[in-house]
């Protein structure tokens, strides 16, 4: 007991101690933050995914700004959530900046964790974005990534007009077609989105539902049971888009940033394209946030603000062909059009997908 007291002290001092700090550093003008951040002279990135590319990119922001960048390697975004928790008694963690999802606020409260509100310090604060996935920042962080899962295809094999936009037409496509469209139910999201949203439509469910508890499943396993040898379940993400490339798909579930970056490596075939159907795939992205006894918080409030701009949005849209989380950046790279966004759907409501794709597995696809 009185070790638990003891702990329960000193966390509270060191919570106290950040909370000053916080509020000093949040009280200064943009241009003596940036020259506290140079005075830092470091600030550790825990990002994981990506990482060699990100590396290769913050080397100009590393010669901007003469902050020195490092990049762990890590094994997802919840492995760093539970370091952050575990060293929040700590006087400073060693993760200055932390990617996460943007659905990580619907299971955290962010003031308890996260410096801030440090969006409203940032530079042209406006064309930035704290809410995504469903998840309300309050201002503890910022988007800097957006992604979008859709269906890719092939033109040489499916016509514009050709493309399903509701469930009923994406049925009648499959069994025109058979064994021409893959999707996968673990290794990735893109297929559990589509999974998702098609439950959605047969029960029923818009975006405008309230859901209190999980509806009766069984008509969205008849649906895929009776559909089954119409369509091909892949083993990864990765797997579908090889299998497109190699000729054996016409049409697949895909994230625009993953096949986007693949035909701008060269890897895959340049003439693939991605939709989002009028039924709606799940889309959104990943913030960046300051832990609140970060070592360098103010050189990890230069790097989110650096990634955030217009600017370094437009790169990441040319070069990985995201969604751009600025609303002053160039999204002309994009593989899905503009208009198609509207269709976005995201994963945590009304009808969390958690409730949906665990038992899809179960009684569909491993039954």
């Amino acid at each position: 007991m009185f070790r638990s007291l003891i702990l329960g002290t000193t966390a509270t001092l060191a919570l106290a101690a950040a909370a000053q700090a916080d509020e000093a550093l949040l009280s200064m003008t943009w241009d003596e933050i940036v020259a506290q951040a140079q005075e830092e002279g470091q600030v550790t990135w825990y990002v994981w995914y990506f990482e060699p590319e990100f590396r290769a990119i913050v080397a100009d922001f590393e010669a901007e700004t003469g902050i020195t960048v490092t990049i762990p390697d890590v094994n997802s975004a919840d492995d760093v959530l539970n370091k952050v928790i575990a060293e929040q008694a700590l006087e400073a963690t060693d993760v200055d900046l932390i990617a996460m999802g943007g659905a990580t606020a619907l299971r955290i409260e962010p003031s308890e964790l996260f410096m801030g509100p440090f969006l409203p310090a940032l530079p042209a604060a406006d064309t930035r974005r704290d809410t995504i996935e469903g998840g309300d920042w309050q201002g503890y962080a910022v988007q800097y990534w957006g992604n979008q899962t859709g269906i890719g295809y092939d033109p040489d094999r499916v016509t514009e007009a050709e493309l399903p936009q509701t469930i009923e037409e994406l049925e009648a496509w499959m069994v025109a077609n058979p064994g021409m469209f893959g999707f996968n139910f673990e290794n990735g999201g893109s297929g559990p989105s589509l999974i998702h949203n098609v439950a959605r439509n047969i029960l029923g469910v818009t975006m405008d539902s309230t859901v209190t508890e999980t509806p009766d499943l069984q008509p969205v396993y008849d649906w895929f049971i009776e559909n089954e040898d119409n369509y091909v379940i892949t083993a990864s993400n990765s797997d579908s888009i090889t299998r497109m490339n190699a000729g054996e798909f016409s049409m697949i579930a895909v994230w625009e940033d993953h096949i986007g970056g693949l035909i701008r490596r060269g890897e895959v075939a340049d003439r693939f394209q991605v939709y989002v159907p009028d039924f709606g795939m799940n889309g959104g992205g990943n913030v960046v946030a300051i832990p609140r006894n970060a070592a360098n918080p103010a050189a990890a409030m230069v790097l989110a603000e650096w990634l955030s701009s217009a600017e370094v949005q437009t790169r990441f849209n040319a070069e990985f062909g995201t969604a751009p989380a600025n609303s002053e950046a160039d999204s002309s790279f994009a593989l899905i059009p503009d208009e198609d966004r509207a269709n976005q759907t995201v994963w945590g409501a009304p009808l969390p997908s958690g409730d949906v794709v665990p038992a899809m597995i179960e009684n569909v696809f491993q039954r």
